[in-house]
């Protein structure tokens, strides 16, 4: 099971997350932050992190943002992939 970030982002990429994930795996899109499902690890360390609740594991997504869900692996499959985030 990999973490997934959901819609709550978009607008804010606070990257508090990007600055504890050990593995540097949260990439930066054109709205919001992404997990690479490939590159992350499972460790939850960027969940406590998000100030607006927006990084769920991937089986736990609330209702209200399981749409979203897909968008986490099907953006960095996609022509114009998140790149990693300024820190």
């Amino acid at each position: 099971m990999t973490y997934v970030i959901v819609e709550a982002c978009i607008g804010v990429k606070d990257r508090s997350c990007v600055d504890v994930c050990p593995v540097d795996c949260i990439y930066e899109g054109e709205d919001q932050l992404y997990i690479h499902p490939d590159e992350c690890i499972d460790c939850g360390a960027c969940e406590p992190e998000c100030p607006v609740t927006a990084i769920f594991p991937e089986d736990d997504v609330p209702a209200t943002w399981k749409r979203t869900s897909p968008k986490n692996k099907e953006i960095f499959d996609s022509e114009t992939p998140p790149a990693r985030p300024k820190r």
